[in-house]
């Protein structure tokens, strides 16, 4: 960290109950080279790591299901959400960890994945880079029935499916989850998975 406009920072702990809610009191320095004192509240819940599954010649993804509270207590009905792949990194390095996570949420055991980019999710209020992967699955990989890990209380239900279905998700707002989104364009742009529409 080192932003010379940035001076006499203080942080409290709000709450840790979950992971860590910081409030941050700060003086910052304006365009006009004045110095003001802002307040700034940050949730810090470490990094992750997500990966889109995806089998290029069938044309089809792997994608999971779950219920997510904070998206029922916010317009989503059933609090069901369709996304990628992915975890918490819990100290492994973020290749290790998608490998993990794929492995417990689909049941695929997958040797070669690639990093294609990573993202601040929600610079504003939370702290965490999530690290994006894609990495390419087969119906041989398949080692159990996936689910989540037994003592995370996840409740995982696996989705394959084609990639057109999962785009026309995206347009028709079956699928809102933004890393999501941003895996399944990134493998429509560089044309990871070919179309099964003859």
């Amino acid at each position: 960290m080192n932003n010379s406009r940035i001076k006499n920072i203080t942080k409290e702990v709000l709450s840790d109950n979950w992971y860590t809610l910081n409030k941050y009191t700060y003086d910052y320095q304006k365009d006009d080279g004045s110095w003001e004192t802002q307040e700034r509240e940050a949730y810090d819940r470490g990094n992750g790591a997500a990966i889109l599954l995806y089998n290029k010649k069938k044309g089809s993804v792997v994608l999971t299901k779950q219920f997510r509270m904070p998206t029922y207590v916010n317009g989503n009905e059933d609090g069901m959400m369709v996304e990628v792949c992915a975890g918490l990194l819990d100290g492994l390095n973020p290749e290790e960890c998608v490998k993990k996570e794929v492995e417990e949420e689909t049941g695929y055991q997958i040797d070669k994945v690639r990093k294609v980019f990573e993202s601040y999710m929600s610079p504003g209020s939370v702290t965490e880079i999530l690290h994006f992967f894609v990495g390419e699955y087969e119906a041989g990989m398949k080692v159990n029935e996936g689910g989540g890990a037994a003592d995370e209380t996840e409740n995982i239900e696996v989705l394959e499916m084609p990639f057109t279905t999962a785009m026309t998700m995206i347009s028709n707002g079956e699928i809102k989850d933004s890393k999501s989104i941003m895996l399944l364009q990134y493998a429509q742009i560089h044309g990871l998975v070919e179309s099964q529409q003859h």
